[in-house]
């Protein structure tokens, strides 16, 4: 397979390097099914699922029968809380449920490799050697984005926990910061840019080849 290289950037958007980047991972083919399905995975866990009806033996009342049985020219009834009356129970209605479902690893990895793939097929994902800021603020953050020519959604990747530059995208609304090790399909493709930290593509692809290592004892 072909060698892949990035270029890389320093946070002033200028070219500090070079990275070679796993074709095992950055070379995977859009698989546009995958992808939908892993989505679908994900969002199915986020459902709240708790939406509820009352059944005909749930709802108050109905303990005596509303007319007798015969003789009145009506049809017959038991009770006033039966589904056919107004105020009466609910057939087959939702009842508090987990939505959430899960796929095989290997189908898990195989769409994140894809989703990471097309970003740099589409030139939609930017290397930095390294984030500094020089305080918390949003400001920094924001300016660090506009150096790089970013003005649209973005999703940051950095390797490890680093309180100070994720909160300083907190209130940026079109800006999450993701570990390296919670990234996922979903974010992947809900941020039109991609920028990661060279630490953290390294992170990311050691994480996705001892999966298929170990996918292939």
């Amino acid at each position: 397979m072909a060698e892949l290289k990035a270029t890389v950037f320093s946070q002033a958007h200028a070219e500090v390097g070079t990275l070679d980047l796993e074709p095992g991972v950055f070379a995977e083919p859009l698989r546009r099914g995958l992808l939908a399905d892993v989505v679908r995975m994900q969002t199915a866990s986020r459902r709240a699922g708790t939406a509820s009806t009352k059944e005909k033996g749930d709802v108050r009342g109905g303990g005596a029968k509303p007319w007798r049985q015969k003789g009145t020219g009506r049809a017959r009834a038991g009770s006033n809380r039966s589904p056919l009356w107004s105020g009466g129970g609910t057939t087959f209605g939702p009842h508090p449920r987990d939505y959430g479902y899960r796929m095989s690893k290997q189908a898990r990895r195989t769409a994140l490799k894809s989703a990471l793939a097309q970003k740099l097929r589409e030139e939609r994902l930017t290397i930095l050697d390294k984030i500094e800021l020089e305080e918390a603020k949003t400001k920094h953050f924001a300016a660090m984005l506009k150096n790089l020519g970013i003005d649209d959604t973005v999703l940051v990747v950095i390797d490890g926990q680093d309180d100070p530059i994720e909160r300083s995208a907190r209130n940026l609304p079109l800006v999450k910061v993701l570990r390296a090790g919670g990234l996922n399909v979903y974010d992947l493709l809900r941020y039109h840019q991609l920028v990661m930290t060279s630490a953290a593509v390294g992170a990311v692809t050691k994480r996705m080849m001892a999966g298929d290592a170990r996918g292939a004892e």
